[in-house]
């Protein structure tokens, strides 16, 4: 037996059951946990140290938290992708993504690419979530300081919270839990990049004036939507892949919607690349860019995916007229920037999130159809050879 079959059937006893896998996330967080605490030491000193900004606790614990959930994820997504894929010869897959994670294949790289931009995805989400939750604290006690032990034992909790999540997340994904990420990310990087923002009044100009500054709140607000855009064009396979049967060719309608959500992508990371005060009109192009790709989307789904429900597509357009009307509203004076972008974006990517929810309760149920006509198909043939 080689090598890589003992180190495959290994990873398919470790993530067997549930029992197991939680056993693991457990250990995940036990590791996390010593490297924060012994890494704490030498890092952060034998001094007071404060809750918040340059140098602190909160700053050491959001940095190692984001690499232990990164690890982590990592970790879970092997061992999960061995426990429901591996048939004792081939290579693991993905849940929810036909083709395989590791080997040589012509398909390797999309699917090592869609594990890259998910772990980073939790890495940044427990980035910006320590971060956020630091400043709140740092503003909740104003000139307190933490002692070495307190620091030591209090980064080794976050970042065990951090890793044991992350591989519970990694060991479960699908795309239910996929459009859970997406929420949580998105709401957890607003929030990180308004508690930070050093301008109270930087709602008065548009929601791209988070990203122009110099302090911990442009860099969580770009970072966001960076990741998030990385995320969608993840999302453009993993929603997409429970429509396509298996041996068929792609159908057209996926394709269309697979180039849309990754075009929405793209320009949500461009907007975040690219800021307001020094690009304005490339800035102003991607941002504009996106909501008439998300437009596209839901006028063309109907002609594409007429398979999803009619009450989703319903929904769509009523975003879609919501967004006309609030951008009509601005237009007249009765609006300000901040609020129409406000609403735009919590539309269209609430529209993505129950887009990814729909679409898997139709793959399921289509997967069910067709097992239930072979089971028939099979009884039939049972029953005419039994006659013979």
């Amino acid at each position: 037996m080689s090598t890589r079959t003992r180190l495959s059937e290994l990873r398919v006893r470790l993530a067997a059951n549930e029992a197991t896998t939680e056993s693991l996330a457990l250990a995940a967080g036990a590791v996390a946990f010593v490297i924060a605490a012994l890494l704490a030491w030498p890092v952060l000193g034998l001094h007071p140290l404060s809750i918040a900004g340059a140098g602190s606790l909160g700053e050491y614990v959001a940095i190692v938290s984001a690499a232990v959930a990164l690890a982590a994820f990592v970790a879970g997504r092997v061992f999960s992708a061995a426990a429901h894929h591996h048939d004792g010869t081939g290579p693991v897959v993905i849940t929810g993504v036909d083709g395989p994670l590791v080997g040589f294949t012509t398909h390797r790289a999309p699917r090592i690419l869609d594990v890259a931009a998910l772990a980073l995805a939790h890495g940044v989400i427990f980035l910006l979530m320590w971060t956020g939750i630091s400043d709140l604290l740092e503003k909740s006690f104003q000139g307190a300081e933490v002692f070495t032990i307190p620091a030591l034992i209090l980064s080794g909790a976050a970042a065990a919270v951090s890793a044991y999540f992350s591989y519970l997340s990694a060991a479960g994904m699908n795309t239910m839990r996929l459009s859970g990420v997406l929420l949580v990310f998105l709401v957890v990087g607003a929030l990180t990049a308004m508690l930070t923002s050093n301008d109270p009044n930087w709602w008065k100009m548009n929601l791209s004036a988070l990203g122009i500054t110099d302090d911990v709140s442009a860099m969580a607000f770009n970072l966001t939507l960076i990741v998030a855009g990385v995320i969608l064009t993840t999302i453009a396979r993993y929603a997409t892949a429970g429509l396509i049967r298996e041996g068929e060719a792609i159908p057209s309608g996926v394709r269309f919607v697979r180039w849309g959500l990754a075009v929405m992508g793209i320009a949500l990371a461009c907007v975040g690349i690219f800021h307001v005060d020094d690009f304005f009109l490339i800035h102003n192009t991607v941002a504009t860019g996106m909501v008439v790709a998300f437009a596209v989307l839901v006028i063309g789904l109907p002609r594409f995916l007429p398979q999803l429900p009619k009450t989703f597509m319903s929904l769509g357009y009523l975003f879609l007229g919501v967004i006309v009307l609030t951008a009509v509203l601005f237009a007249t004076g009765y609006y300000n920037l901040t609020a129409v972008e406000l609403v735009a974006a919590v539309l269209i990517f609430s529209w993505i999130i129950v887009f990814l929810r729909t679409v898997a309760a139709s793959s399921s149920d289509g997967r069910r159809a067709d097992a239930t006509a072979r089971h028939h198909a099979m009884a039939a043939a049972a029953g005419g050879q039994s006659v013979d």
